[in-house]
């Protein structure tokens, strides 16, 4: 089985080779799903066409679950608990609340490199390095998408939980979708789906590792290796 733990000094890097920034922006109030993923639709269309430059975008959404395009039906144990939104991303079911921080990436493969496994693990990467500001140890596991820590207790045995969740969409070599990192979510909201498919591990979050993290403390670390692993960024305006 594979076992990763990729550091912010890892080469999985995908910059563009011309340097140009891409533009970080955190959206302060709740955006609903609808809403968010028209806008990401509407970006991507920018980008393809040339009238806008990559983005990535901060977020919360209210609680609710989204429907990757893999996702089974019987993983949905609690329909009536949230909304319940198909998804184009790649992925199973998983659930998007407050506390959690939500990157959606718009990135222009075109300029970085036409390769999907690349960018996944950069992606990957990128939310290692991240929590490695925080001293948690993020790692990847062959078979099971999205980024694991573990956890130790005394007379018990070693146990894995899933503190960041990935799914992407490209459309002719330019994403969306993109990560969401747990920094202080209500966890007993993940009960209502089997998350990604996988029951056999649980979900975690950076407080309840017993972190004090804000998401504006996520938000910096987040902004930081990205920037190591994708190339600088400027500041820019949510897209709604």
């Amino acid at each position: 089985m594979l076992n990763r733990s990729l550091s912010q000094t890892d080469t999985l890097l995908m910059p563009r080779p011309d340097g140009a920034p891409a533009g970080w922006a955190v959206s302060t109030a709740p955006v609903t799903y609808p809403e968010a993923v028209a806008a990401m639709q509407a970006r991507v269309e920018a980008i393809l066409e040339g009238r806008a430059g990559e983005l990535v975008w901060l977020l919360e959404h209210p609680p609710l679950y989204t429907a990757g395009v893999s996702a089974k039906p019987a993983d949905l144990i609690d329909p009536q608990r949230f909304p319940v939104f198909e998804s184009e991303r790649g992925g199973q079911f998983t659930y998007h609340g407050p506390g959690q921080r939500v990157a959606y990436v718009m990135l222009d493969l075109r300029e970085r490199g036409r390769d999907v496994r690349r960018f996944v693990q950069s992606l990957e990467a990128w939310v290692i390095g991240a929590l490695h500001e925080f001293n948690v140890d993020g790692e990847v596991r062959d078979g099971r998408i999205g980024v694991w820590v573990e956890r130790r207790t005394p007379g018990a045995p070693p146990r894995e939980d899933k503190i960041a969740a990935l799914g992407v969409k490209l459309r002719r070599w330019v994403s969306f979708h993109g990560i969401s990192l747990n920094v202080e979510p209500d966890l007993s909201h993940f009960s209502g789906i089997v998350p990604c498919g996988i029951s056999e591990h649980g979900v975690t979050s950076l407080v309840d590792l017993g972190l004090p993290v804000t998401l504006d403390d996520a938000d910096a670390a987040l902004k930081l290796s990205f920037e190591r692993v994708f190339g600088a960024t400027v500041p820019s305006d949510p897209p709604v």
